[in-house]
This record gives structure tokens, C-alpha cells and sequence, in this order.
């Protein structure tokens, strides 16, 4: 297994696996259940899936998110819809190693204080959209899929996610989600001295050398890809793949 995690980030809506660029512009690209079962050929080390829907609407699909669980060789870090306790329970019930939140730290994080003194802080991974200002050079987190400015800025979300106690933190970046345009190198430089967790980057990623750079330069634990696991490059269509192992152990080399 690489020291450095990189693994696929998929999004569901309804049933099916949609691939958004800057958080719209949905467009699907297959059956969750099919693209689990590739990334087991590939020998994916971990998979994180985010349930549009269920961000937005309050309601899990457990049915779905437990087909899913029983397809996958590798743990799987789920997020949408978790808002008490016993969400909490039935996700890691069906087979979830990790859980994670993003309105609920804000709106009510006692709940994920309580989960975390339950489960432990190693299943809880609090997920922050992030997007800069169009006025200024600051980023605010975004939640409901991105359709709600909370105006806290991601020092004081940081801030938030360490006096919780949570395990792990993603920072999935709205302006460079879908665009294979790189990650957001100055997002992560400002924040890697604040962070004392394991931090996961997502949005941007168009090549192995943008997963190089956000890990040598950016500061970064760990990867989440979306595109790069879903089309055959930009602009082409459909195509459920993954970097080798070999491929990725050669960029940390």
C-alpha cells in the first residue's frame, strides 16, 4: 500500500454516478455498483463517495450505500446526509469505515463530538467545499453542495475541526472541481502549518504530476481524484479507470 493515499472520489445522485465540474453541470457517467467493482480490479486502496442528494435533502440511501459496501475490497469513506447519531451507527453497521460530515459541524457539532467519543476520531472526517472570494484572496466554506455560503474562512473551519477532535479533514476545492486544471497549490500552502491531522486534497486533479505536486509542494496526505477515474482524458467520454500502482509508487520515489 503507498505511504501516500491517492483514491478515486465519486459522486451519486439518485442512483447513478455523476461526474460535476465547480460543483454543476451534472453528468453521468455509470452505475456506482460497476465502477466498485473495476477499482477492485485495480486494486484501489480506498474509495471516498459523496451522495449528492442526500447533502441537500437530509435522506441516506443505506439500501444503495450497503450494495456498495458489500462490493467493495477496500474501505470506503461515505458522505450526504449524516445528521444524529444513529446515521452514524447505520453507516458503519452496513460496512462504512469512515463517515463523513459537513453541514453537521456547523450546525450542530455536539452530534459529532458524541459520534466521535462513540466511534472514535479515526471514522469521523469532516469534508470542507471550499471556494475563494470573488473580491478578495480568502476561502469560505460552502455547504449543501456548494449551494450555501456558510462566510467562515477555512483557518476558522480548521480551527472548528481540531477543537471537535476530528480524524481527518478533505479539502474539496468548488473552483477546481472537474476543470483538470490542478489543485489549488496557494489554498493548501496557507493552511499546512494548521493542520495536525491527515489532510486530503480534492478538486483539480488532470494528471500524475498534479498529484505529485499537491503532495510534495502543497503539503497534502492523501489525493481524491474524480475526473481522471471517470473519462478518458478532458473533454472524452466515459472511461473507469485508476493509475497503477506502479505509476503512483514512482511519484514519491
Amino acid at each position: 500500500m503507498l505511504r501516500t493515499r491517492v483514491m478515486p472520489c465519486l459522486l451519486i445522485k439518485g442512483g447513478g454516478l455523476i461526474k460535476t465540474c465547480n460543483f454543476k453541470k451534472y453528468r453521468y457517467v455509470g452505475d456506482p455498483i460497476n465502477a466498485v467493482r473495476i477499482f477492485n480490479q485495480k486494486e484501489v486502496d480506498e474509495l471516498i463517495i459523496f451522495d449528492i442528494d442526500a447533502s441537500k435533502n437530509k435522506i441516506i440511501q443505506y439500501d444503495l450505500i450497503e450494495q456498495i459496501t458489500s462490493e467493495c475490497f477496500m474501505p470506503l469513506c461515505y458522505g450526504g446526509g449524516v445528521k444524529n447519531i444513529e446515521d452514524f451507527r447505520k453507516l458503519f453497521y452496513i460496512g462504512v469505515e469512515k463517515v463523513s460530515i459537513s453541514s453537521l459541524i456547523f450546525e450542530n457539532p455536539s452530534v459529532v463530538r458524541r459520534a466521535i467519543e462513540i466511534f472514535g476520531a479515526q471514522s469521523i472526517i469532516a469534508t470542507f467545499d471550499i471556494k475563494k472570494g470573488f473580491f478578495c484572496n480568502k476561502y469560505y466554506a460552502y455547504i449543501y453542495s456548494g449551494k450555501k455560503n456558510t462566510k467562515i474562512k477555512i483557518d476558522e473551519c480548521l480551527k472548528l475541526a481540531k477543537k471537535i477532535g476530528v480524524g481527518e479533514i478533505i479539502l474539496n476545492s468548488i473552483d477546481r472541481d472537474g476543470t483538470w486544471n490542478g489543485f489549488d497549490l496557494n489554498l493548501f500552502k496557507s493552511i499546512k502549518e494548521e493542520v495536525d491531522v491527515p489532510i486530503v486534497a480534492v478538486g483539480g486533479a488532470g494528471s500524475l504530476e498534479d498529484i505529485k505536486e499537491i503532495v510534495i509542494t502543497g503539503g497534502a496526505t492523501a489525493v481524491g481524484i474524480g475526473s481522471m477515474t471517470v473519462f478518458q482524458s478532458k473533454g472524452m467520454g466515459v472511461l473507469i479507470k485508476f493509475p497503477t500502482q506502479k505509476e503512483l509508487n514512482t511519484l514519491f520515489d
